[in-house]
């Protein structure tokens, strides 16, 4: 797996490489106001007198020499700054292949300063402009990663997991062939456990009050959407609770059977076998059921 460390200092590297390696410098100009003394051909600005201006054309900052100013401040750990200097470069060489650059280390800068909100926006940005772009992946990844920074605990609103989800489901379907496809498919897995830990979490919390129905939706929703996550052993034993509770019996049965199939040496099966054995029921699985199905349907049953 890619390390968040390996794929930031990569694209360092072959931004520089590829900004050395023969782009045209871009001239552009600015009107810049410069003061002069008693020049009697220039109206003055001041009615009441006092010093007279006129308009001289300064060459602006150069592309090259911008771009190094972002990468000191990166290197000094200021992304707040680094992203303000990239971003210059967009807006004094417009539709230039540093603008493009520019945009692309304003996302990276931005990310590393912390500012994250702001990472997804350029990011988005960029994805927008230059959809065939080489490093569009990595504007992405970026994008990816910067809701994945601010995935809070289960007991809070999984809004930012839910967006890292999408974000990096898109990128493994739109570019198989990515470098960051490896270390986005681990963080899949990461938030959708995270997701199912949630319903979980209030699962439990419903089935503690004797809101049985209430529960099954929400351990239901973790077989149907994150039956591959290490909740799914947990999640068929409460099920097996909750329709004990309900006096559905042979919903019970068929959790607790399925989980005994796909987990045979679980100590979520083991706590099922003697729920039911408490009233003298034993696991049996009924292939209508939509426990049954759910599993079935990926293979597992």
């Amino acid at each position: 797996m890619m390390s968040d460390f390996r794929a930031s200092q990569s694209l360092i590297r072959r931004a520089e490489a590829q900004f050395r390696s023969g782009l045209l410098r871009l001239a552009a100009v600015a009107l810049v106001i410069v003061p002069i003394a008693g020049c009697s051909n220039v109206s003055s600005l001041n009615p009441f007198g006092g010093e007279k201006y006129e308009t001289k054309l300064l060459a602006d900052v150069p592309a090259e020499e911008i771009y190094d100013q972002g990468l000191a401040r990166l290197q000094k750990k200021d992304g707040e700054g680094a992203a303000k200097k990239f971003a210059e470069l967009e807006k004094q060489y417009p539709y230039s292949q540093w603008s493009r650059k520019g945009l692309l280390m304003q996302v990276y800068s931005q990310y590393e300063g912390g500012q994250y909100d702001d990472a997804v926006a350029s990011a988005n940005r960029y994805v927008g402009l230059y959809p065939t772009s080489p490093e569009t992946a990595y504007a992405a990844y970026l994008m990816g990663m910067s809701y994945y920074k601010q995935i809070p605990d289960i007991s809070r609103d999984q809004e930012h997991a839910e967006k890292a989800l999408q974000v990096f489901t898109a990128l493994v379907q739109k570019y198989p062939k990515s470098e960051y496809v490896e270390d986005a498919k681990y963080k899949i897995q990461v938030t959708r456990d995270q997701l199912a830990g949630k319903e979980m979490s209030i699962g439990r919390y419903y089935l503690a009050r004797k809101n049985y129905t209430a529960a099954v939706n929400r351990f239901r929703e973790v077989l149907a959407k994150y039956q591959t996550t290490r909740h799914a052993e947990e999640a068929l034993f409460r099920l097996t609770e909750a329709y004990m509770g309900l006096g559905i019996a042979h919903e019970a049965q068929t959790a607790a059977a399925v989980l005994g199939h796909n987990f045979p040496d679980s100590q979520w099966y083991n706590d099922s076998f003697k729920l039911l054995a408490g009233g003298g029921l034993k696991p049996e699985e009924n292939r209508g059921s939509w426990i049954s199905k759910a599993f079935q349907k990926v293979g597992l049953g």
